[in-house]
C-alpha cells in the first residue's frame, strides 16, 4: 500500500510566519502553495517554494477563489470562463516562480468553496480542468473521489488523485461536512490518524451520521491552518507507516 500525504501550505502574509509550514514541510510529501488569491503573495509563494525543494517535497497549485477576506471559503457565482481564467492566473504565477527556482509544479488542487463547488458541479469542474489543462497536461489534478472534478479532468486527458481528509468530518454522500457545523474540523491526533489509516487499508471512512462511505484514495490531506496540523501530520505519517503503508509523492 502507497500513499501521498499532502497539506496546504503558504497560506501566511510574511515569511516570518512559515514557522509552521517549516515542521511540515518535513513530514508531508506534497504540498499544495496558496496563489494569493485567499492567502500568500509573490514574496511567500517564493519563499515556500523554496523551503519545499529543501525538504524534497513535491509541490503544487492551491487556486481559489478571489476572496482574502473570507480565505476563500465563500461561494461564488461565476461564470465558468471567469473560473477558468483565475485559475490559469495562479496556476500560471507559481509555475513560473517554482521555474525561476529550478523545480516545477506536480500537481493543482483547487481551495476551500472553488473545490467543494467543482466536487458537486459539472461545469464548474470543467471550467478548473480545462485551465490546468491548457497550461500543462503532465498536472495531476487533486478531488474528492467520484467527484465531478476528477471526472473533467479525466476528460480532458489530465492524470487524477482521489483525496482523502483526515482531519474532516465527512456526510452520507461522501461530501465534507460543512464547516459552519460542530465536529467538522477534528483536531485530536488518535481519531486523526484512525481515519487516515483506514481510508488507505480499509477503502472506507465513518460519516458524521455513523454510516460508512466507501472511498479509494491516493492522497491524504492534514489542513495547514487546522490546529496542531504539524503534530498531527507527524502522527499521520507515522501511523501510516506502522500500518505497513509506504508514504510517497503522487
Amino acid at each position: 500500500m502507497r500513499v501521498d500525504l499532502n497539506a496546504d501550505i503558504g497560506e501566511f502574509s510574511s515569511i516570518h510566519d512559515a514557522e509552521s509550514d517549516q515542521r511540515l514541510l518535513r513530514t508531508i510529501t506534497s504540498g499544495n502553495i496558496a496563489c494569493g488569491f485567499h492567502a500568500g503573495n509573490p514574496v511567500v509563494m517564493r519563499h515556500v517554494v523554496r523551503l519545499a525543494a529543501q525538504e524534497g517535497v513535491a509541490i503544487g497549485a492551491h487556486p481559489s477563489f478571489s476572496d482574502a477576506e473570507g480565505f476563500g471559503r465563500r461561494e461564488m457565482r461565476l461564470e465558468p470562463e471567469e473560473i477558468t481564467e483565475l485559475v490559469v492566473q495562479q496556476v500560471a504565477a507559481l509555475a513560473a516562480i517554482a521555474r525561476a527556482e529550478g523545480v516545477r509544479l506536480r500537481h493543482v488542487k483547487a481551495h476551500g468553496a472553488l473545490y467543494n463547488m467543482g466536487a458537486r458541479d459539472k461545469d464548474i469542474a470543467e471550467a478548473i480542468a480545462s485551465a490546468v489543462a491548457s497550461l500543462d497536461t503532465s498536472l495531476r489534478l487533486v478531488g474528492l473521489p467520484g467527484s465531478q472534478l476528477l471526472s473533467a479532468g479525466m476528460r480532458m486527458g489530465l492524470s487524477v488523485a482521489a483525496e482523502g481528509f483526515a482531519d474532516r468530518s465527512y456526510e452520507p454522500d461522501g461530501s465534507l461536512t460543512p464547516r459552519h457545523i460542530a465536529g467538522a474540523v477534528l483536531t485530536e491526533s488518535a481519531p486523526v490518524v484512525e481515519r487516515a489509516v483506514r481510508m488507505v487499508r480499509d477503502g472506507r471512512v465513518a460519516a458524521r451520521d455513523g454510516s460508512t462511505v466507501s472511498l479509494k484514495v491516493d492522497t491524504i490531506c492534514v489542513h495547514g491552518d487546522t490546529p496542531g496540523a504539524a503534530e498531527l501530520a507527524e502522527a499521520v505519517r507515522a501511523g501510516l507507516e506502522d500500518a505497513g503503508v509506504t508514504v510517497a509523492a503522487l
